[in-house]
């Protein structure tokens, strides 16, 4: 075991020096060939064969270098963006994910310039144990990607929306009025009432329950999620947004 955790770190090295030894090696011998070939020609002059060497070693070592270059640094970047996007959003649904979602509402809730007013919804699916028990997980997921979908285009430009738990989604609406957030809610109801849910050709009724808090100064978000949790609660399957108002 000792072994193993002293020379394992080095293997990369000696690959990478390996590697290039051989490279170099390859270059020399290329541009030796090259110049002993130009060597008997007796078209060109000494300053021609230079002129020839100086230009095709160059263009035939550095234009696939540069390729390989350029090609690792997109699929670097590409990584990088893979990276920034698993960490922000979540997978299944594309909404952000818990900690992103609570992090920028408090960023956004607590912004000098902007609104210290708005609305916090918390979005709970029904019948979802019922439909991962009699179609599967996969099913699930399905749904949930649904909801998100539907949820997605039913907010206004400026809020955000997070996957919070595991079926739960939390909305967050700055600057919005009571008006507002029942606009809001009643679209996403209406956008969930309109999927079409048909799990192994099956059609199965999605629907969600819905509640939420309405703010006039600054609230941080566990106390949001509290009161619209609370509200959460007393709703009833497909009725209209439950909403509680916190002004002072």
């Amino acid at each position: 075991m000792t072994t193993r955790t002293q020379t394992a770190p080095v293997q990369p090295w000696r690959q990478i020096i390996w590697r290039a030894f051989l490279g170099t090696v390859a270059c020399v011998c290329l541009s030796l060939g090259l110049n002993y070939l130009l060597f008997f020609s007796d078209v060109l002059t000494p300053f021609g064969r230079s002129i020839v060497t100086a230009t095709l070693v160059p263009i035939i070592i550095g234009l696939p270098l540069f390729l390989l270059l350029g090609r690792m640094q997109i699929e670097i970047g590409r990584c990088r963006r893979e990276l920034t996007r698993s960490g922000t959003y979540d997978k299944l649904t594309g909404c952000l994910n818990g900690v992103v979602f609570t992090s920028m509402v408090d960023r956004r809730a607590a912004l000098p310039a902007g609104p210290r007013s708005g609305a916090f919804l918390v979005i709970h699916p029904e019948h979802l144990a019922s439909i991962n028990s009699r179609f599967g997980l996969g099913w699930g997921d399905e749904a949930l990607r649904l909801l998100a979908s539907a949820i997605r285009s039913s907010v206004r430009t400026d809020d955000l929306i997070g996957r919070i738990g595991n079926s739960m989604f939390g909305v967050f609406l700055p600057g919005a009025t009571k008006q507002d957030a029942r606009e809001v809610g009643e679209r996403i109801r209406q956008a969930v009432g309109q999927i079409y849910f048909a799990p192994k050709g099956e059609k199965d009724v999605l629907a969600i329950r819905a509640g939420g808090v309405v703010f006039e100064h600054e609230l941080a978000f566990e106390d949001m999620f509290r009161s619209a949790e609370e509200m959460l609660l007393e709703a009833q399957d497909e009725a209209e947004l439950a909403l509680s108002h916190i002004s002072n």
